[in-house]
């Protein structure tokens, strides 16, 4: 909504207010008393922060008065600056990337510290709370059971560590010690699922500007558990990996983990099969001179060993992949004669000659496929020479694809390894890491995917946090005044909408049979997307592009070039010459997969965008279906230094993410919600002298609450316990009471203790089956049990006063 239309709101309002008060006049009076309200807001935060010595103990951000930017912000940095690095901020955990490693904060000893607490969320903010609340939810099985830990961040911000840490966590803690027939079958799964990590980010994460170990793909984890919690298995689904990357790589940065690792981790056997001389330079492997912690080979062919990839086959990929790096130095001259082939650059028929044998394909043939084009005209074949550009096209086009089936392979192989039957397991727990939003000084497909990406995720908590919540308050009977909060359905539109929007015109050009003109798609995006206020143009630009305002922030799209990545045509005599390589792996590829790549022989519906976008519903569909963790990555500086902290890059990721509007719907509402067990409460005490008959019919009919020291009852109103019981295990019981016969109401339903004369929840609550309190700030409290309430106990809140509890019990039915 624009400004506009807010002040015409506003208008609209204050004249249906103050009736014969003039608009004018009401903004006047408005505006006279605004700055006494500023002026209050900032003795308030002034006052806050003034306490500076104590702003690192604030470690849930809803405790903070008030709720501002910059009050939120100047507690992480406390925190931050005494190395402490988790906070939650009501729903969600907010971790800060501290840039190196802090070992002890990661430990077994910790893990299982968090592990065996009676109530984790007493101690202090830690990622190991979120994993062991969701692993207890699932103990629990209370609706819905599957679990998702959705981890997000821009680049750089911990996101891949943080997804690591997690899943150590459940191989650690999910697994049992107590089954020692299956203890051996248990320690190998735990140890495959663990050693997938090292793999894939060999294969599919690379140093970028703003990170070192930054994932090109997405992957969502699911652990798989048995009906007694033990981890047995897991699955691995991957989302568009970043396959441009091996034959381009953006200025100052790196290629895919793995090419680095062979150079610098191989033995002088290895680079002799390799062909990889110590002095060789590989135009496809930058920065090559930088070391960083993931350039370690033997982590690599570890996790291979005991992922049962054997010598042989390991062999294999090392060769298609010295392969790859071989073609990367194949260059062509430019054509004279354009009737005839381009010709290799004199120093680039050597190269061309070992990526042959590396391939294990014959030579001559390579060479014309990546210099002729074959033509369909009718039945017949026209052979084309190809001019320079497309010569070099078909080169990167051929590292492409080879290093894309590869990575999928590698997917199918891990899935196979550490999948569990379906037999075998009920629930899951799943692990949610994928790329951060992203904005470069070029942008173009893959950023565009990859921020949509992160606009959906983005959604997804807005739909179930800031928005449901909410409605939950006011359905419950609160005095709610909704919380403001950025809903990003217009660029979601923009971009996915239907009939017409980003995607669907980028599909549209690329299944027209004729050559992409930047100029002319960017003409027609402007033409029939110019009303979404989420897409702009600077007409003063001579590239063609167009810039999308995304939660994040505005990202510029460069236009060329995206047409033909969207298509991404394989060559089909490319597809040819690799199903015939002499390569065991390399044949299996390419013939299994001969069906499923798309090829220039016809102009294919499945575009990379439509593709991307399917894979992206289906698992939303699935984050729909489960309970989700929220927790947002914070990169504290953009250079990626240890123990820094740059107020404006967090505050602009704060406000980007929501995390101050989390904030103020989570302390205006329910800010403190401490799960219990599984059945809910019991009977404290009966009249004296009742008789057994008595005491049922009580259990059952009666509808009066009654405490020894209130003169007049405190009525509850409900379903008697008969129709509750039909409903359970979903029942909840309602107190309507105020003031002391409120606190006094839920204080016998809890059976609290006293402590110098004050009341505290027993951290062993859990054993009195509670599944969650809900008070609101006026009327009733609401109490919820999972499973009918027939355990009885004569308890009382304080065996040294008068007061006994409850004589009856009361339900109301919850649908």
């Amino acid at each position: 909504m624009s400004s506009a239309d807010d002040r015409g709101n506003v208008n609209g309002r204050a004249g249906r207010r103050n009736g014969g008060t003039t608009v004018k006049e009401f903004i006047q009076k408005v505006q006279s008393c605004q700055p006494s309200l500023n002026d209050s807001l900032e003795g308030e935060i002034q006052a806050f922060l003034f306490k500076e010595d104590l702003l690192h103990t604030y470690d849930d951000l809803t405790k903070v008065n008030p709720v501002t930017p910059t009050t939120v912000l100047k507690c992480l940095q406390a925190r931050y600056n005494v190395r402490v690095f988790y906070t939650h901020a009501g729903c969600t955990l907010v971790a800060l990337n501290p840039f190196q490693p802090i070992p002890d904060l990661y430990s077994l000893d910790v893990m299982k510290e968090y592990h065996c607490a009676p109530q984790p969320q007493e101690f202090k903010p830690h990622i190991f709370i979120v994993a062991e609340e969701a692993y207890r939810n699932v103990q629990s099985q209370l609706a819905p059971v599957n679990q998702s830990l959705v981890v997000s961040g821009e680049s750089g911000a911990g996101k891949t560590w943080t997804s690591r840490c997690l899943m150590k966590y459940y191989a650690t803690v999910a697994a049992s010690s107590s089954l020692v027939k299956s203890q051996d079958t248990v320690e190998r799964i735990e140890r495959r699922v663990l050693d997938s990590n090292p793999i894939m980010e060999a294969f599919g994460n690379a140093c970028t500007l703003r990170n070192n170990n930054s994932s090109r793909f997405g992957k969502y984890i699911q652990l798989q558990l048995d009906r007694f919690q033990l981890l047995v298995g897991a699955s691995v689904q991957t989302y568009l990996l970043e396959k441009t990357r091996v034959a381009c790589q953006p200025a100052n940065e790196r290629n895919f983990h793995i090419f680095y690792q062979m150079m610098k981790g191989a033995t002088e056997e290895q680079r002799k099969e390799w062909k990889m001389p110590h002095e060789q330079h590989f135009m496809w492997l930058p920065n090559a001179e930088k070391t960083i912690e993931e350039d370690c080979f033997h982590e690599t062919l570890k996790a291979m060993i005991h992922l049962g990839i054997n010598t042989e086959r390991q062999r294999q990929i090392f060769q298609v992949l010295a392969g790859i790096l071989q073609l990367g130095n194949v260059n062509f001259s430019s054509l004279t004669d354009e009737s005839k082939p381009c010709d290799l650059e004199e120093q680039s028929k050597d190269f061309l000659q070992r990526a042959a044998e590396l391939l294990c394909v014959p030579a001559d043939e390579l060479h014309t496929c990546l210099r002729v084009m074959t033509l369909k005209a009718g039945k017949q074949s026209v052979l084309k020479p190809c001019t320079q550009a497309e010569c070099s096209m078909r080169r990167d086009c051929l590292a492409k694809v080879i290093y894309a089936q590869l990575f999928e392979w590698l997917v199918t192989l891990i899935n196979n390894s550490i999948c569990a039957d379906s037999s075998t397991w009920c629930n899951f727990i799943g692990v949610l890491d994928v790329y951060g939003f992203e904005c470069f000084q070029v942008n173009n497909l893959e950023q565009l995917c990859i921020n949509y990406a992160n606009e959906k995720l983005q959604q997804h908590f807005v739909a179930h946090y800031l928005r449901a919540q909410q409605d939950e308050y006011v359905s419950e009977g609160l005095q709610w005044s909704f919380v403001k909060y950025q809903d990003n359905q217009s660029c979601l539109d923009l971009i996915e909408g239907s009939p017409i929007s980003v995607f669907s015109l980028l599909n549209e050009e690329s299944r027209l049979n004729r050559a992409s003109d930047a100029k002319t798609l960017r003409v027609r995006l402007e033409k029939e997307l110019s009303d979404n206020a989420n897409i702009s143009w600077d007409k003063f630009s001579k590239v063609p592009h167009f810039t999308v305002a995304h939660y994040a922030g505005k990202v510029s799209y460069q236009i060329q070039g995206m047409v033909e990545k969207n298509k991404d045509p394989v060559p089909p005599e490319l597809i040819s010459l690799l199903q015939k390589s002499n390569n065991s792996l390399l044949h299996q590829l390419f013939t299994d997969k001969e069906t499923e790549i798309p090829t220039t022989k016809g102009l294919s519906k499945v575009t990379v965008v439509s593709k991307f976008k399917n894979s992206l519903e289906r698992l939303m569909m699935i984050l729909h279906s489960t309970t989700p963790h929220y927790t947002r990555c914070i990169k504290p500086n953009p250079d990626c230094q240890p123990l820094t902290f740059k107020k404006e890059e967090v505050i602009m990721q704060l406000e980007a993410c929501g995390i101050v509007e989390t904030i103020h719907i989570s302390a205006a509402g329910f800010p403190i919600r401490v799960r219990f067990g599984k059945n809910m409460y019991h009977v404290l005490c009966f009249p004296p002298h009742s008789s057994t008959e008595q005491r049922r019919n009580s259990q059952i009919d009666i509808l009066m609450l009654q405490l020894s020291h209130i003169q007049e009852p405190v009525t509850v109103r409900g379903w008697p316990m008969g129709l509750a019981l039909a409903s359970a295990p979903s029942i909840t019981m309602s107190l309507t009471a105020t003031g002391f016969q409120k606190v006094m109401s839920v204080m016998a339903s809890l059976n609290l203790p006293s402590r110098r004369g004050e009341y505290k929840v027993k951290t062993n609550q859990c054993t009195q089956e509670l599944a969650s309190i809900r008070a609101q700030p006026k009327g009733s409290v609401k109490l919820h049990c999972q499973r009918s309430p027939l355990l009885y106990a004569d308890r009382q809140p304080d065996l040294k006063r008068e007061v006994t509890g409850f004589n009856e019990i009361l339900l109301e039915k919850t649908l």
